[in-house]
């Protein structure tokens, strides 16, 4: 969860502000003309349209910005979102001529949240699903160039599916690619389309020695990465290592991504610090399954040549090696895959050579990296006929401004016009900059309560997204206000009086001359 910290009286502002502030305010000067109205009285609206009132085009009909702010408090309460996450590998390897080598691990589309099952009683279909299309985004609008995918529901009640059958030939020059995802209700309307992160494309795993100066190809700590063992190089035996049940297996059919975490080498399995750098052979490492947080004990992990352990290696760790994880303390205990099963397999001693171990196939995994893309929208204050795409991403926010108006930037992806941005089930006064950028008015904090009492404690609003037509796209970014205590020199600070009196609040409130607002970014 992201949080920005406001206090909305006093902000944070250079003397000399950057060439990027100095552009954004400029650019404020139009959309601010005719707000002279003070900011600690948001609802005041002159209707009459005299001198500080706000200008006819900015307004919203009263009756309808009520329904859709008692909506909006609706939805908080209880949202009925509906989310769709996509995983992929961040790396693809180029078929040649008539090989196809397919994605692996192949793509997965992830559809949860009540918000599915909601809008199937709405419609009162017995045959009523999603269906989808995915393709690379080089493909026309030909079904015979995608991949259909049928959904089915999971025990978690999430549906989901696989493009098993996708591969990039060597006809493509591209050396980056993304996959589209197109979904359908089965009544023919388009939900919308859903675009991957960017995959680059390799000809083969680099069998070189990894050098730091390129990174394109190494594993940093705390990245994702996915796990897959294939016997005899047949692609009908591929295993992932996954998580069911709160126990790891070897799955064909699912796939889990992990974070790969630097751990210290005297670390335990139930408390480690986590190092930042790049992964390298003979390091411990932690495992961690980013949808359950279930986790390995620390493993060293190995480089694997011709399925012999090498003891001595500490190279950086290159996508799609071959890898092997041998558990810390352990004698020769390598993590082991049996048909379904996750096991411990003890690797057998070279004589000759003291800086191998001989593995059997089933401890010898392919490490790749992986992205995870997760696009989240509610229909539930609207009857939406036109696509929810594009979907707005928010990656960063940036506060700029002083005096009583502060002024907040959305930055991210697939912006527009006809979105507002929301704190809480306030509507801020939002200008569309481009499709990365949003700038609006942050509301006084007097919108989420006028008591002076509210102003004691922080308060808390998840910042939301809504389209003209009412479409909501929920964020994992909060906006905090939060009082700064300010005392009066030489009043004495009651120490002596219990915690939950009244008299401590009265002395509490009395000892602020004034409610400074700062700002800060927590992420």
């Amino acid at each position: 969860m992201k949080q920005l910290f406001g206090y909305s009286n006093f902000i944070f502002f250079n003397a000399s502000p950057g060439v990027a502030e100095a552009e954004m305010l400029s650019e404020l000067q139009c959309f601010l003309m005719g707000k002279a109205f003070h900011l600690s009285h948001p609802a005041r609206l002159d209707t009459e349209g005299t001198p500080g009132s706000l200008p006819l085009s900015c307004r919203s009909i009263p009756y309808q910005t009520n329904l859709l702010r008692d909506g909006v408090r609706r939805y908080l309460q209880l949202p009925a979102d509906q989310t769709v996450l996509i995983l992929h590998a961040k790396v693809a390897q180029k078929s040649y001529g008539n090989e196809k080598r397919f994605f692996c691990p192949p793509p997965c589309v992830y559809l949860s949240g009540p918000g599915w099952k909601l809008k199937q009683e709405q419609i009162k279909e017995a045959d009523f699903r999603v269906c989808g299309y995915m393709g690379l985004d080089s493909m026309g609008s030909s079904l015979m160039e995608t991949q259909k995918l049928s959904f089915e529901e999971q025990p978690d009640t999430k549906g989901f599916g696989c493009a098993k059958a996708l591969y990039i030939s060597d006809v493509d020059k591209r050396k980056h690619f993304r996959l589209v995802l197109k979904l359908f209700f089965s009544n023919g309307q388009e939900i919308g389309t859903f675009h991957s992160k960017l995959i680059k494309v390799i000809s083969k795993p680099s069998q070189k020695k990894q050098s730091l100066k390129n990174t394109d190809l190494c594993i940093s700590s705390g990245s994702k990465v996915s796990l897959f063992n294939r016997l005899r190089s047949q692609t009908i035996s591929t295993r992932y290592l996954s998580v069911e049940g709160g126990a790891f297996i070897a799955s064909a059919r699912q796939w889990a991504a992990f974070t790969l975490h630097l751990a210290d080498e005297h670390c335990t399995r139930s408390e480690f610090p986590l190092r930042e750098g790049y992964i390298r052979y003979g390091s411990v490492v932690q495992l961690i399954c980013t949808a359950t947080g279930i986790t390995l004990p620390p493993l060293i992990i190995r480089k694997v040549m011709k399925q012999y352990a090498m003891l001595d290696v500490d190279e950086p760790i290159s996508q799609l090696h071959k890898c092997a994880f041998q558990f810390q303390g352990s004698d020769r205990m390598y993590l082991c895959l049996s048909t379904e099963k996750v096991i411990q397999f003890q690797a057998s001693p070279c004589p000759k050579e003291a800086n191998r171990e001989l593995l059997n196939d089933g401890s010898c995994w392919t490490i790749i990296g992986t992205e995870t893309v997760e696009y989240t929208f509610s229909e539930s204050l609207a009857c939406v006929h036109e696509p929810v795409s594009p979907v707005p991403l928010i990656t960063a926010l940036q506060l700029t401004g002083g005096g009583d108006v502060a002024m907040l930037e959305v930055q991210g992806e697939y912006f527009h016009a006809h979105l507002k941005v929301w704190f809480g089930d306030v509507e801020a006064e939002t200008m569309y900059r481009s499709p990365k950028s949003l700038v609006c008015v942050v509301p006084d904090v007097a919108a989420f309560g006028s008591d002076w009492r509210w102003l004691r404690y922080p308060i808390t609003v998840p910042l939301l997204l809504i389209r003209d037509d009412g479409l909501i796209y929920s964020s994992s970014f909060t906006f905090t206000y939060t009082p700064e205590q300010s005392f009066i020199p030489g009043q004495q600070v009651l120490s002596d009086i219990p915690q939950d009196s009244d008299k401590l609040l009265d002395s509490i409130h009395q000892e602020f001359t004034r409610t400074n607002f700062h700002l800060f970014m927590q992420s």
